[in-house]
């Protein structure tokens, strides 16, 4: 059994690769920077030339590709992917509609978009965890002292986001209509309100300021790049940087990040870690690790979450709509609906370590029994063999 894989730096390829491995497939990788998803005409003709070479059960890539799917339809060889961003943008094209298509989404709100516009084969499934590679790391690591705090987050501030740079190109009123959008969508947990904000007469005026580049096939409007390259984004940098700022004004914080934060003058700078070796170590290693998911998840739980609780970590995430159907609150991880609500169990979970610790174990007992990437990769196969 022998299967195509489109290797790219997604942070989950290797586990998925692993796992296939593991159930007895054979993985053949391609491998090219693809600087167009859906037209690269010399990168076409070398994934013909391969598919022609052998037999393949088909080809798999994490997100979605239109250039691969397309070459799929072409040679008849089912097109298999699965999704860790979202929403991807590059699925708003025609190729979606090819019946080689096999999509796997972790957000139901996708899923249930993409099926209304009339795509066959898309289905949802949540992310996953490979607990047993976390074990490993932890039983040979004498370093985990280093990665000891209070409270972490680990991940992105999008300060180098879309709207910064357009920001005053925009007529006053205009701005301060997106001001108050993203101002009212940062504390709004597990709902999303910006679709709803850009109304048609606002986007006929945002066509003067903003540029829509996109190829002849693409589905996608302004309404889906503003809302998700430039809002999503930036609102996702308001809320981290809000909630960063206000708990380190009360308790000890450290940020593992890329990003600049000369205005988080408190939180503790840590630099950025490796998601394969270090990552699970601070999750682990801290009392709390937030999640705070960008809006652009509309109702999924993210693959952080899944991380930190792989990890033996304690989470503290936003609220997100599928959260209470794969997990309970307060006995697998807590989440909140506000940020008042977020300091309220900051402050609490602090004080209560033993039943903080309940819940990371807990926590770690449900996702390795029921999140596994073999669990997932099954599903993905029962749904494409029958």
């Amino acid at each position: 059994m022998k299967i195509l894989m489109y290797r790219w730096k997604a942070y989950n390829y290797k586990d998925i690769k692993y796992t296939f491995i593991k159930l007895g497939y054979e993985v053949e990788e391609v491998y090219q920077d693809l600087l167009n998803y859906d037209v690269d005409e010399e990168f076409a003709g070398k994934l013909r030339e391969i598919i022609c070479k052998d037999v393949y059960e088909f080809f798999f890539t994490v997100n979605y590709f239109p250039l691969i799917s397309n070459v799929c339809q072409e040679m008849g060889i089912l097109y298999v992917c699965w999704s860790c961003d979202n929403p991807l943008i590059s699925m708003y094209h025609k190729s979606v509609f090819n019946d080689v298509n096999r999509i796997f989404l972790f957000d139901l709100t996708n899923v249930e978009e993409f099926k209304g516009m009339g795509a066959d084969h898309v289905y949802h499934l949540p992310l996953a965890v490979d607990t047993e590679r976390l074990d490993y790391i932890f039983e040979n690591s004498t370093d985990l002292d280093l990665y000891k705090n209070e409270i972490s987050f680990v991940g992105s501030l999008y300060e180098k986001n879309s709207y910064d740079k357009m920001e005053f190109t925009l007529p006053e009123y205009l701005r301060g209509y997106f001001e108050a959008t993203m101002e009212a969508q940062k504390d709004l947990q597990g709902i999303n309100i910006i679709d709803r904000m850009l109304t048609p007469e606002i986007l006929m005026e945002l066509q003067q300021y903003f540029e829509l580049e996109k190829s002849e096939d693409s589905l996608s409007d302004l309404n889906l790049i503003f809302s998700v390259t430039t809002l999503g984004f930036k609102i996702a940098e308001k809320q981290r940087r809000s909630i960063l700022i206000e708990l380190s004004k009360h308790h000890d914080v450290s940020i593992y990040t890329n990003s600049n934060i000369k205005d988080l003058i408190k939180v503790n700078y840590r630099g950025s870690v490796d998601y394969w070796e270090e990552m699970p170590k601070v999750f682990r290693g801290s009392k709390i690790n937030l999640n705070m998911t960008i809006p652009n998840i509309k109702s999924g739980v993210p693959l952080r979450v899944y991380d930190i609780l792989g990890a033996g970590g304690f989470c503290i995430s936003n609220f997100q709509a599928e959260l209470p159907m794969f997990f309970e609150n307060e006995k697998h991880l807590v989440w909140y609906y506000n940020q008042k609500d977020l300091y309220e169990k900051v402050d609490y979970y602090l004080r209560h370590d033993t039943e903080r610790e309940q819940i990371a174990r807990t926590g770690y007992e449900h996702i390795k029994m029921h999140c596994s990437y073999e669990q997932r990769i099954n599903e993905i196969l029962e749904t494409i063999i029958h």
